[in-house]
């Protein structure tokens, strides 16, 4: 099995499968407003990023971005085909396999593999080039009925990412029609928890260690205020 770190990096096949997915990703996106993340296939694929590998730059640099996708976020793919084939879960959708594994103790190196590679799709459509500022709409709406105004939903945000010890996620989800901020350690998910995840950042040191060193802060209050996706967050708000 590979692990996280020592995976190889992508093959012409590789791209040529991700080209196929990138097609049929960005007409589910354009019908539900929520992108396909890994949809059922034997075996499933590495979908594509939604943007250049330099294109969060000099937020996030194209050396991290190489990294954390190309072999981090390929592992965890990786190790979930290892895991399923020849069980009732091949074909399944990831969202399918992440549910399923997280109801089974046993399954435990299964759900961490497949929950990873979903936050971490999940992950790059929560960024996106010249993003930040504030939502829109009944989206900002309803950060300030949550939280009392934007500034409030940022402080929140920011501490949710810097007190989650270890490794882990800050989210933005929605929850019995209320918008919540929530930290998850590890390969942890909203999913499992009946909420729906709006916008994530990762905090694995991976996400950010070779731009950013131990200045976790200074990551978060960049990806903040200048890359992530409220147009992202809305339609998985409408989707809700």
């Amino acid at each position: 099995m590979i692990d996280s770190t020592g995976n190889p990096g992508p093959t012409r096949r590789d791209f040529v499968s991700s080209a196929a997915l990138a097609v049929t990703a960005a007409g589910v996106a354009a019908s539900a407003g929520f992108p396909a993340i890994l949809e059922g296939a034997a075996p499933l694929s590495l979908p594509p990023l939604p943007w250049a590998e330099n294109a969060l730059d000099p937020v996030i640099s194209a050396k991290t971005i190489g990294y954390h996708y190309g072999k981090h976020h390929r592992a965890y793919v990786d190790n979930v085909n290892g895991l399923i084939a020849g069980t009732p879960l091949e074909g399944q959708s990831l969202e399918a396999i992440v549910r399923a594994a997280a109801s089974d103790p046993a399954r435990k190196g299964l759900f961490n593999n497949a929950a990873q590679a979903w936050n971490h799709s999940f992950y790059w459509n929560s960024l996106k080039p010249k993003g930040g500022g504030k939502p829109e709409g009944s989206l900002l709406q309803g950060v300030e009925a949550a939280f009392g105004s934007f500034d409030g939903f940022r402080k929140e945000l920011l501490e949710a990412g810097m007190t989650q010890f270890g490794s882990g996620w800050a989210w933005l989800v929605a929850e019995g029609g209320k918008l919540k901020v929530v930290k998850t350690a590890n390969a942890d998910t909203p999913l499992t928890s009946g909420q729906t995840p709006l916008l994530v950042i990762d905090v694995w040191e991976h996400a950010y260690y070779l731009d950013y060193q131990n200045r976790r802060k200074d990551y978060l209050t960049a990806v903040v205020d200048g890359l992530l996706d409220w147009e992202f967050a809305a339609k998985n708000l409408a989707r809700k």
